[in-house]
């Protein structure tokens, strides 16, 4: 079977078809089940470049540990603190010089566009670790991957995206992963968050989509649930932020009347949106979703790295 990652950028999950998702989560499984000794031989010699100009705490770590799991090896930085950067260097002479260090690059950065920019200058894959409110294409893999595992099928089922649609990168990637499939997309948000109008001009042929801006009233119809936080740091006037922040609070009372089966997802970190005491239900499946993480990167990166599939 060919193999459609190797050697391939990751910057957008629309430059990837439903049977090469379906590869990747095949992948997961194959090896998980691998013994030490074979599966940490997957990525032995490898380097991994983690540049992170923005934050992250999943995002990193999973990839992190993802390259060890499969016998990799990992540099970079998680703050431009201490680097070139602070001496005014590029991104282009950065990504130029850590090209030359790395066998792959993910990059995460606040400018939209910044991932595609890397992947032209430099020779090696480049990974889209969230770029801007633009996309975050393996954030969607791993949301993908959770609901087949626990569902095992998307087509049919009623997806209700929740909260920040506007400014949410995971969101982007997850609507044009969903779309890849037949699932009844719910858009909950408040007016100034609504879904910007390039998803309507993309998809609105290829998936059925709904806006309303009250969850309750469909709660009893859910299968998943993804709720984003409200990004303070994205929307661009403090007292916009202000109207619209708390505006879903998902708690015991919200689920009384949810079906058994909901999941409710949530890329994390939350800042209230979803409570606590929500953690111990059989609805919650977010942490899940953050393990995951590890699983789907060391099957993303075995495949990007090795011609040849597992």
């Amino acid at each position: 079977m060919s193999n459609p990652f190797y050697q391939k950028d990751i910057l957008s999950i629309k430059d990837f078809s439903k049977s090469d998702l379906s590869l990747l989560f095949s992948t997961v499984n194959k090896i998980e089940t691998l013994e030490f000794e074979k599966r940490t031989r997957i990525c032995r010699g490898k380097i991994l470049a983690n540049l992170f100009y923005e934050g992250s705490t999943r995002t990193k770590l999973s990839f992190e540990t993802a390259m060890l799991h499969i016998g990799g090896n990992i540099i970079g930085f998680q703050d431009t603190k201490g680097t070139a950067i602070d001496k005014g260097e590029t991104l282009s002479d950065t990504i130029k010089v850590v090209d030359g260090y790395s066998d792959a690059i993910i990059l995460r950065h606040p400018t939209e566009g910044a991932a595609r920019f890397a992947a032209e200058i430099a020779e090696k894959p480049v990974i889209n670790g969230g770029s801007g409110s633009e996309e975050h294409p393996t954030q969607a893999m791993v949301d993908l991957y959770t609901i087949i595992a626990e569902k095992k099928e998307i087509n049919g089922l009623n997806i209700a995206l929740v909260g920040d649609l506007k400014y949410g990168r995971t969101v982007y990637s997850l609507l044009y992963g969903l779309a890849k499939y037949s699932p009844n997309i719910f858009l909950v948000a408040p007016p100034q968050l609504k879904i910007r109008n390039e998803i309507h001009n993309d998809l609105d042929n290829k998936i059925k989509m709904v806006e309303i801006d009250d969850v309750e009233s469909i709660i009893d119809k859910l299968d998943v649930m993804y709720v984003t936080r409200i990004q303070k740091e994205r929307v661009p006037d403090p007292a916009e932020y202000e109207k619209v922040k708390g505006s879903y609070i998902i708690d015991n009372k919200l689920v009384e009347n949810a079906k058994d089966s909901l999941m409710i997802l949530h890329p994390l970190p939350r800042v209230g949106e979803i409570k606590s005491e929500i953690d111990n239900t059989k609805y919650a499946k977010y942490f899940e979703q953050a393990h995951n993480g590890k699983k789907l990167r060391a099957s993303l990166l075995s495949l990007m790295l090795n011609e040849e599939t597992i």
